[in-house]
């Protein structure tokens, strides 16, 4: 009796397990899409757009510095659920105090406070996959159903900022620290994720996290770290810059037009699981970078009334772009890394992908904001295209150095 008990409770919970694990994913992004989104908008509200590039920097930094440190605590010390809890409650903390200083137009503790922040959420998006990977027995058909709730978390938001009108004020902060805290009480009550190496003998190596590092010795992770990295930098771009780039064009929503991509995802996302295993990952991972290009070149054409709806093409193939690079990305991580850092390996791909690609990202498509449309601070709007075209042309070679140098066979 007692086992046909145990049995039940452990099938209902089996049964609960994806919808627990989608709501975990859909505050997450719920939460970012809340303020980063037009973040750029709010800072050329306070007389801030001249670092728009500095402001998206802090992010990237905390993700180069997060996984030598959460990486060896996740796998070594402390169940993942318990570190995203203790992050997110930090993190709500410190969103709450921003609009201070956006409302005092202090550009120095602006970036100290989103630092302090980001430092606190980077870390979270390589744990909470670590989470659903750990509990998911098929993740390769499952993760991507728990992840477009990651998704829908991003366009709800988007969304939710758009029709209440507070998209271009302070509030998008508060109410991402009201999220924040929730997901902070919710994320203990998640699955338990284990340390993996608990109770073995601590290293300056795990500190290092050298042994996530070691799989860069396999010559098609290190080449897919390499353009992972690369392609991170326009990406960069299309987060620090959609938003003011599409208020210049006309376009009066612009949380509710940029969601369409989040939309998009929705799709894709869906469908990655049937193509996957047609595809695999080299040509998933091309796709998904061959879209970049095709982005920025419809967004650079895209200014005037007349080609308004390239833009919105450029916006939809969100879903390519995110879903068949970053989303394949992860799985590939998990697939090849072994059972005792699988932590640290996630981690490691969040330092390469939104660390390094992505502040180089910023700081560069920073400098091309202040040289071509804020040149001397006077506003040229006319010049995006060329803005955009950069990137396009960035993205273009680097999917053709990993069409021709990444060599991956599926049944390894």
């Amino acid at each position: 009796m007692v086992s046909s008990l145990t049995a039940g409770n452990s099938s209902r919970q089996h049964v609960m397990l994806v919808p627990r694990l989608s709501l975990m994913m859909f505050l997450q992004f719920f939460i970012w899409g809340t303020w980063s989104v037009t973040l750029g908008l709010v800072m050329t509200q306070h007389n801030l757009g001249s670092i728009i590039g500095d402001a998206f920097s802090a992010g990237p930094i905390a993700s180069i510095l997060s996984p030598f440190v959460l990486g060896m605590v996740v796998d070594r010390f402390f169940p993942s659920q318990k570190v995203v809890a203790l992050l997110h409650l930090a993190g709500a903390v410190i969103l709450w105090f921003v609009p201070q200083a956006l409302l005092a137009e202090n550009g120095s503790l602006l970036i100290a406070l989103l630092f302090a922040y980001t430092l606190c959420y980077m870390p979270t998006l390589a744990l909470t996959n670590n989470i659903a990977f750990h509990s998911l027995s098929n993740s390769e058909k499952s993760f991507p159903v728990v992840r477009v709730f990651g998704t829908i978390g991003w366009i709800v938001a988007g969304i939710c900022i758009g029709v209440s009108g507070i998209a271009a004020s302070n509030d998008i902060f508060r109410l991402a620290a009201a999220c924040s805290a929730v997901l902070a009480a919710y994320s203990l009550t998640l699955p338990h994720t284990p340390a993996p190496a608990k109770g073995q003998p601590f290293a300056l190596r795990d500190l290092l996290c050298a042994d996530a590092f070691a799989l860069l010795k396999k010559s098609h992770f290190l080449i897919f770290a390499i353009c992972a990295t690369l392609i991170s930098i326009p990406l960069g771009t299309y987060y620090a810059f959609t938003a003011s780039f599409l208020s210049d064009v006309g376009i009066a929503d612009v949380s509710t037009a940029m969601s369409f991509g989040q939309m998009s995802e929705i799709f894709f996302m869906l469908i990655i699981p049937l193509l996957f295993r047609r595809l695999g990952v080299k040509y998933m991972l091309l796709i998904g970078m061959a879209a970049w290009f095709v982005r920025y070149t419809l967004f650079a054409y895209g200014v005037s009334e007349e080609t308004r709806w390239l833009l919105y093409i450029g916006i939809l193939l969100h879903g390519v772009c995110y879903d068949f690079f970053f989303v394949i990305g992860f799985i590939y991580t998990d697939r090849i890394a072994g059972s005792q850092v699988k932590g640290q390996a996630q981690s490691l791909i969040v330092m390469f992908t939104y660390g390094i690609g992505m502040l180089l990202g910023s700081q560069i498509s920073g400098a091309l904001y202040n040289q071509l449309i804020n040149h001397g601070g006077v506003h040229q709007p006319e010049n995006w295209t060329t803005f955009w075209l950069i990137p396009a042309v960035a993205a273009a070679v680097i999917a053709v150095i990993f069409l021709f140098t990444f060599k991956y066979k599926e049944q390894e």
